[in-house]
């Protein structure tokens, strides 16, 4: 009983030094132009990572994602949008019909990267390790649907996550921002 408590103990602090060693500065990505950045860029900000769809009923948070960026973004936040097609194909285009709808329609001048799969087998190492607490040390946090929000502090960590049908103006999102 005592061996099988010890290594329990062993696996625990290995997953939690594991997840200690990797954070959000830890990945490289495309923008939605197609050029590889490191997410290390956002370094000291506060950062909202926000898997979006062109064709899906939460669509029209784009526009408060806009102004949130507008009214918080700056040296100390940012918001990253991911547009990804995982659910109901809510998210056909291309990067370029993608940038182009975010543009004319809701004026996105946050930050896109390119089209990303955010579950499943194909799911993109940031979203495995946003998703899986043996990864990022504080949750699991299955991906529901388009809209959901991932809160990184300004030193890589995640934080929470707000589900998406909570607005990006929501409580939990303004009193991180405010902190």
């Amino acid at each position: 009983m005592k061996i099988k408590i010890f290594i329990s103990i062993i696996i625990l602090s290995s997953m939690a030094i594991n997840a200690q060693d990797t954070n959000f500065y830890s990945f490289t990505v495309k923008t939605i132009d197609g050029e590889e950045i490191s997410l290390a860029q956002f370094k000291g900000k506060k950062v909202l990572v926000v898997n979006v769809a062109s064709k899906c009923g939460h669509t029209p948070q784009y526009e408060d994602l806009q102004k949130l960026y507008e009214e918080y973004g700056g040296e100390d936040f940012t918001i990253i949008g991911f547009p990804a097609n995982n659910f109901l194909r809510q998210e056909p285009g291309t990067n370029e019909e993608i940038k182009e709808f975010c543009t004319i329609n809701y004026g996105v001048t946050f930050p896109m990267m390119a089209k990303i799969s955010v579950k499943g087998k194909a799911i993109h190492p940031l979203y495995e390790w946003l998703t899986k607490e043996e990864n990022n040390g504080v949750m699991d946090a299955k991906v529901s649907w388009n809209f959901q929000k991932f809160m990184i502090d300004e030193n890589g960590n995640l934080v929470d996550m707000v589900s998406p049908k909570r607005k990006p103006y929501d409580e939990k999102i303004i009193a991180w921002l405010q902190e």
